[in-house]
């Protein structure tokens, strides 16, 4: 039974996490900091720029990618707030306004969870006495938390914050090393990053973690390959 509970807890749990986009926003912007990062490095690594313009280019993504991302994410938060107070909004006042039809709604709604249609009656009745259990109800029904519709300044802090350390990652052998000494360490820690971040989806969506990470190890290969195929196509050294 203790098992039991504590595995519905981490369910909601993960559902709340999930609704504030605080973990969407941290898992998004690692990911894309750390694929952006350690394809724009190599890329330029392999052009044969010297590691003082490596670390430029990196820092210069590092700081560009992670203001965009913060900024893009707040914008997207905010809108997904504003659409959701909307529709709670609506209902509200249709609660107001015809509250033998929001009655008759919240009863079709308790009837559809697999109640029988007497308690479901006086369910409905007992919940429209107090419009704000009626409007939490609701909200519930269509899969919304109305006290979890989420921060637009949490994900953006997030993911500023997030993006920025995945792209430091593949960054920091650069401050110690250059060449290919540094290209495979980039290489080494990107690989160890991405299992992680993998791992960390996994548990998010409550799966195993091994295809999860090997996909997300993937995505890494594939895209330091195609910048690195770049990099060697123009070849232009950069002193």
């Amino acid at each position: 039974m203790a098992e039991t509970t504590l595995n519905a807890h981490e369910s909601r749990q993960r559902a709340a996490e999930v609704q504030r986009g605080t973990a969407r926003a941290a898992v998004l912007g690692v990911s894309d900091g750390l694929v952006t990062n350690v394809s724009l490095i190599l890329g330029v690594a392999a052009a044969e720029a010297s590691p003082a313009v490596v670390r430029l280019a990196g820092l210069a993504s590092l700081v560009a990618g992670a203001c965009s991302m913060a900024v893009g994410e707040y914008v997207s938060m905010r809108a997904q707030v504003e659409l959701l107070e909307g529709v709670l909004l609506d209902e509200a006042r249709r609660l107001r306004d015809n509250p033998e039809g929001a009655r008759a709604e919240l009863e079709q709604v308790i009837v559809r969870a697999g109640v029988s249609r007497r308690t479901a009656r006086q369910a409905a009745r007992e919940l429209a006495r107090n419009p704000a259990h009626a409007l939490a109800t609701y909200a519930r029904s269509i899969g919304l938390n109305p006290d979890e519709l989420g921060s637009p300044w949490a994900a953006a802090l997030s993911s500023l914050l997030t993006f920025a350390g995945g792209a430091l990652v593949p960054l920091v052998p650069w401050f110690f090393a250059g060449g290919l000494r540094a290209q495979l360490a980039s290489l080494m820690l990107a690989g160890a990053a991405s299992l992680g971040i993998g791992a960390m989806l996994a548990r998010l969506g409550g799966r195993s973690w091994p295809w999860p990470a090997l996909r997300q190890l993937l995505v890494i290969g594939l895209a330091a390959g195609a910048t690195v195929l770049v990099g060697r196509l123009f070849h232009v050294p950069v002193g």
